[in-house]
């Protein structure tokens, strides 16, 4: 018994003994250990900002930033890192943004991704030396246009992560949300529910672009850079110019009395873009168009989605565009898709047979731009057909 009681004191000491030698060896090594945590972790950083030092994760819950943003880190000198995930054409691409205090992009570089040509391996470099007012200047690369997007969107939101965490400002709205603050702040009786209208009558040369309230309780015009809500009657609710009430009070009437008659074209030889024909009663010609874009002819790299651009044009009688809206498209995102944005499809608006393809083209996007301004072209030759000239 006192043999066994002698054994067990025995194994007790033991233990106390390893136990404190573990305790001890633990407070020597766990220093070490994340120094040397530190260290890998800071060398990960350094790939794309060479000169950082003394790295510290940002709380990004203190800051409204770019949705793409998963983490950031400040270094002494003012630098930053930013860490994003972006979808590119494959699926999400997660990239490593390093940007200096003077807000030069000074590396990028993408951790992971599964995209199928691998540009986005090397397509960082062309980042380098880029500012937030040079970043946009940076080519994305043809027949990877929507990898090379994504990525070239992220250095953009990395950079202005940087100039945030520095204490400046920058709107992180997006086009939609910029869009829908301006209609809401010209005619806040719409409830934040607007739809743009199609305009089919003459109107005033200087509004671009025109938007209905849902509820029926007005419309905003988009004049210039202006938003310029009205009532239903036409009665401007904006603080604006004597000019510009009057150009809009009479859109508002030209709109509501619009009455418009769908044409059988199935009589005529039409040109394969045109889907179906109207008449207003004012003479003018409205058209449902069909337009090859990328999404019908594609490129030797990706399927295309077999989606044609669908455009909805009206022309006075003597050849002159009123409108042009897309109605609907399946390009390449954030690159072709950028179609059905007012500010490309607008700038056909008073073009005529002459002069429809003095147009910006979208940057990137030559396939869907051709296919789109040869759709439109179409509606000065189907007028002549309608009017026996042809």
């Amino acid at each position: 018994m006192k043999n066994y009681i002698k054994s067990v004191g025995a194994l007790t000491v033991i233990c106390a003994v390893i136990a404190i030698l573990l305790a001890l060896t633990n407070s020597i090594t766990a220093p070490v250990i994340e120094k040397n945590a530190n260290a890998a972790a800071n060398e990960a950083l350094l790939i794309v900002l060479p000169d950082g030092e003394e790295f510290a994760s940002v709380d990004l819950s203190s800051y409204e930033l770019p949705s793409t943003v998963t983490e950031a880190f400040t270094e002494k000198n003012g630098g930053v890192v930013v860490k994003l995930t972006t979808s590119g054409y494959g699926s999400d691409m997660v990239i490593m943004v390093g940007v200096d205090g003077s807000g030069t992009v000074t590396g990028a570089t993408c951790l992971s991704s599964n995209e199928t040509l691998g540009y986005e391996k090397t397509y960082g470099e062309s980042a380098i030396g880029s500012t937030v007012d040079t970043v946009d200047g940076i080519d994305v690369i043809a027949g990877a246009t929507k990898t090379t997007a994504a990525y070239k969107g992220a250095v953009k939101d990395a950079l202005n992560t940087a100039v945030i965490i520095g204490g400046g400002s920058v709107d992180v709205r997006t086009e939609e949300e910029i869009l829908a603050d301006n209609l809401n702040g010209a005619l806040p009786e719409g409830e934040g529910e607007f739809e743009s209208v199609f305009v089919a009558e003459a109107i005033d040369e200087s509004i671009t672009a025109v938007y209905k309230a849902v509820n029926g309780k007005g419309y905003v015009f988009v004049v210039g850079e202006a938003f310029v809500g009205a009532d239903a009657d036409g009665n401007v609710v904006t603080d604006v110019d004597d000019a510009v009430k009057t150009a809009v009070s009479g859109s508002v009437a030209a709109i509501i009395n619009s009455e418009i008659t769908e044409l059988d074209i199935s009589g005529y030889e039409m040109p394969k873009q045109i889907e179906k024909a109207y008449k207003t009663a004012s003479g003018n010609y409205v058209f449902d168009l069909k337009a090859s874009g990328f999404g019908i002819n594609g490129d030797e790299y990706y399927n295309p989605s077999g989606e044609y651009i669908k455009i909805k044009v009206s022309v006075t009688e003597d050849g002159k565009i009123i409108a042009c809206q897309t109605v609907s498209q399946k390009e390449t995102d954030g690159i072709g898709s950028a179609c059905e944005d007012v500010s490309f499809y607008s700038q056909f608006n008073g073009k005529t047979e002459a002069d429809y393809g003095d147009i910006d083209a979208i940057s990137g996007a030559t396939i869907t731009t051709n296919g789109y301004k040869t759709a439109v072209s179409k509606v000065f030759e189907a007028i002549k057909i309608l009017k026996g000239e042809a």
